[in-house]
């Protein structure tokens, strides 16, 4: 079956295009996003949500969304999704970072020669019949110092196009190296502080979080240069506006322009209606080429990843190209097998899973194998989980997850070992893809095996002694059940030994009674795989 996509804002109809010309059935409904209520009334009909910021995505939403798998934001900010309720319902969320790059770096860039020349004044003043030539004296961008907080894509462009204009940049970024800043020809400061006391323009660039929130509080607009002017194209929230406000008419702060607040819609600030600041109801995007570059982005990436399990420019997973996805298919799916297996094994709480890489798939996207393995483990106790939401459960239980990655260092030119750590003990298996594309356990326990894996198994551990084979033989023919493969290992001659048995169908319960009830066994225990 087609998967099925709803359009709840306004997209341009070539994006609506791009969903059908790849063969997903799409349902266009550019005004749904404003009625909750029917939003959800009808979200469970649908695996993909394409949005702008006119939905909002609640965490009732989302309860109802019981087929969804993605949301997709036409634009960067998704503040009107909440993430933490989709990544528990295993629902990936994507923006579009790139599409409205160029577009809101230059609303930036215009808003600081508008508030640097007190152009929207000028003009309002002139429309009215007045010619008061003197009253605007503005300021020079050439040879100022622009502190830009914030150096990533957007805040980049804006580097690049402030040193155009011969001003002096100096950016703070914590993730900002050296040789990236030497690249830009920017100054990069180690401290706020230091951008603070230094800059003629402060910009913004960065997103909404708990570390940026209030970035530019009370106390750190107390701080800069008297005679600074800011700009906030980013998100609203990063400045304090009250406070600003108060510097703003006491003289401290000569303007500010804004174009991101608070709150949104914005029909009442503090910052309204002051002289020198220039306000836009949230334009950093909308430019012609802006909107269509997202819309189509966003339909292109939902489309990759229903079709081809690409994940791209995902909040609540790490990407993985539709390359990597081909690639990885197979790699991705063994690790959704060890960590089931282990996780079926473990009865008791797992403190810590390590995961080790071997040879040529320590080299692929360990990121989201990780999210594969800890999906495995976690399906036990949520059958429901999947790759986005296992890494939330498993930290919301304090489960410590490691990796490691080597070279070749065995027979299979790669391999995933998987150990998981409890209280009472640890346990370890290992596996690889063949040349054919399917998964195999290679080892558990330490002890070497070859298995093939099937939707329903059969493990067994016993002492090495004759007569294991004919009475699991024996003991599943006579109740009907068919065995597909049936691997064997030991540690030693006489040592501990296991089964790993690929039958038809599960085993009944009285059949698993009758193996335990011969006392040849130390463990009889059924398995299952979701194998497509």
């Amino acid at each position: 079956m087609a998967p099925r996509v709803l359009i709840s804002d306004k997209l341009s109809d070539a994006a609506v295009q791009i969903f059908k010309d790849r063969g997903i059935e799409v349902d266009f409904q550019p005004d749904l996003g404003k009625d909750k209520d029917k939003l959800a009334e009808v979200i469970g009909n649908y695996d993909g949500l394409a949005i702008r910021s006119a939905t909002k995505v609640t965490p009732t939403i989302l309860e109802k969304a019981t087929r969804l798998k993605v949301i997709g934001r036409a634009g960067i900010g998704v503040d009107n999704v909440d993430k933490d309720a989709a990544s528990k319902k295993g629902v990936i969320v994507m923006n579009t970072p790139f599409g409205n790059m160029i577009t809101t770096a230059e609303h930036a860039i215009a808003l600081m020669f508008a508030v640097a020349r007190q152009i929207p004044e000028a003009s309002a003043s002139t429309h009215a019949g007045k010619w008061e030539k003197n009253a605007f004296m503005g300021v020079e961008l050439t040879g100022k110092t622009l502190g830009v907080i914030g150096a990533g894509n957007i805040g980049g462009i804006v580097c690049d196009r402030a040193r155009g204009l011969k001003m002096k940049v100096v950016a703070y970024d914590p993730f900002l190296s050296q040789d990236k800043a030497d690249q830009m020809g920017v100054e990069k400061v180690e401290n706020l502080d230091d951008l603070l006391k230094r800059a003629d323009f402060i910009t913004l660039h960065v997103p909404l979080t708990d570390q940026t929130r209030n970035i530019l509080s009370k106390e750190n607009l107390a701080k800069t240069k008297k005679g600074v002017r800011i700009i906030n194209c980013a998100r609203g929230g990063l400045v304090d506006e009250q406070a600003l406000a108060d510097l703003l008419k006491s003289g401290h702060v000569a303007g500010a322009a804004f174009d991101v607040f608070s709150v949104e819609p914005a029909t009442e600030n503090p910052l309204f209606n002051l002289p020198n600041v220039v306000c836009t109801p949230h334009l950093g995007a909308a430019t012609t080429e802006a909107q269509e570059n997202v819309a189509l982005q966003v339909a292109e990436q939902m489309s990759n990843y229903l079709l081809d399990g690409a994940v791209e420019n995902a909040l609540n997973m790490p990407s993985m190209t539709a390359e990597e996805a081909k690639v990885m298919g197979p790699w991705v799916t063994l690790a959704g097998h060890l960590g089931n297996f282990i996780g079926q094994m473990t009865d008791e709480p797992i403190k810590a899973i390590n995961i080790l890489y071997d040879g040529s798939v320590s080299t692929m996207n360990l990121a989201a194998l990780n999210c594969g393995v800890v999906a495995g483990i976690m399906k036990k106790a949520n059958p429901d989980v999947n790759m986005v939401s296992a890494p939330v459960v498993a930290k919301e239980r304090g489960i410590k997850i490691s990796t490691t990655n080597q070279d070749k260092s065995g027979a299979f030119d790669g391999y995933i070992k998987v150990t998981v750590v409890t209280d009472k003990r640890e346990r370890s298996i290992a596996g690889t893809v063949f040349s054919d594309g399917k998964p195999r356990f290679i080892q558990i326990k330490g002890i070497n095996i070859d298995a093939e894996v099937g939707a329903h198994m059969l493990y067994t551990t016993n002492e090495d002694m004759p007569g294991i084979i004919g009475t699991l033989g024996k003991t599943l023919g006579e109740n009907g059940v068919n065995i597909a493969n049936f691997t064997l290992g030991r540690s030693t001659r006489g040592g501990e030994a296991i089964a790993l048995l690929y039958v038809d169908e599960a085993v009944p319960a009285p059949v698993l009674k009758k193996l335990e009830d011969t006392g040849m066994f130390r463990q009889v225990k059924p398995l299952a795989f979701d194998v497509v």
